[in-house]
């Protein structure tokens, strides 16, 4: 059993080692890969609103805040998301970057980078989205969707609390997807790094409706190429966050009426 398994493993070796397979394995790209994995796995079973609820922790601040959980339960499970969006998709790759392999942080995108020279292009792309996102707040699919949280067309303190949290949660979006495995991968495979991020970022949207799905394989390749470009996740958090906001704040109009009634639902 012991010579079956040293066979098993000089195979694999060598399979690894092929010529034909491309260049050899490099220890960052595979803890890139590796980490970027275990991250997505771990986020999905301990960082979202399900697993608030699954774990135990609405029942816990249902015993420990019953007031706080009576007026706003649902509230809490967003901000537990958002956190959580930060502990896994930013703390945790910063630390690897940091603590294993022992690289600074500017080369994973956190930073200003060469920002400044292309903010024109962002302020384009949200010109470009900002029509596109008034004409789907018309369909019963987003009015269906957005916000998630609807105590927030209330508007005032609510919305903005509200807003506080999910916006940290696109946050970690880019910091992971444009910055951790974008960078993480781009050394290795250069501008093709982008349409292997793009692939899980298209994957965790699914089940929102098809039209930002698909929307999101667009997204990914421009916010990628962007992100390259400017060496830095900033900007792209300004837009992500950006979209989001304003599709809420549509929302928040249309359910006030309007212009006026939706800006005076905000204060």
């Amino acid at each position: 059993m012991i010579g079956a398994a040293g066979r098993l493993i000089a195979g694999i070796r060598a399979d690894f080692a092929d010529p034909e397979a491309g260049p050899p394995l490099d220890r960052r790209t595979v803890i890139v890969l590796v980490a970027s994995t275990l991250l997505l796995c771990l986020y999905y079973y301990l960082g979202t609103r399900s697993a608030y609820y699954g774990l135990g922790f609405n029942d816990m601040a249902a015993r420990r805040a019953p007031e706080l959980h009576s007026a706003h339960g649902g509230l809490l499970a967003y901000a537990y998301w958002g956190v959580m969006s930060f502990v896994f998709r930013v703390a945790a790759p910063a630390l690897l970057i940091v603590w294993v392999l022992r690289e600074r942080l500017a080369d994973f995108g956190f930073g200003l980078g060469r920002t400044g020279r292309h903010i024109w292009r962002y302020a384009a792309l949200y010109a470009f989205m900002l029509p596109l996102l008034i004409a789907a707040s018309s369909t019963a699919g987003f009015q269906a969707t957005y916000p998630f949280y609807k105590p927030a067309l209330q508007g005032g303190g609510l919305f903005w609390t509200y807003e506080a949290v999910y916006l940290l949660q696109f946050f970690g979006v880019e910091t992971f997807f444009r910055g951790f495995l974008l960078f993480g991968l781009y050394k290795r495979f250069g501008y093709y790094a982008i349409f292997i991020m793009t692939i899980p970022y298209a994957m965790i949207h699914f089940g929102k409706p098809a039209g930002e799905t698909f929307g999101a394989i667009i997204a990914g390749y421009a916010l990628g190429y962007l992100a390259l470009k400017t060496r830095s996740v900033a900007p792209g958090v300004f837009l992500h966050c950006g979209v989001a906001f304003s599709m809420d704040v549509i929302m928040l109009m249309r359910a006030h009426g309007g212009l006026a009634g939706g800006l005076l639902a905000l204060f």
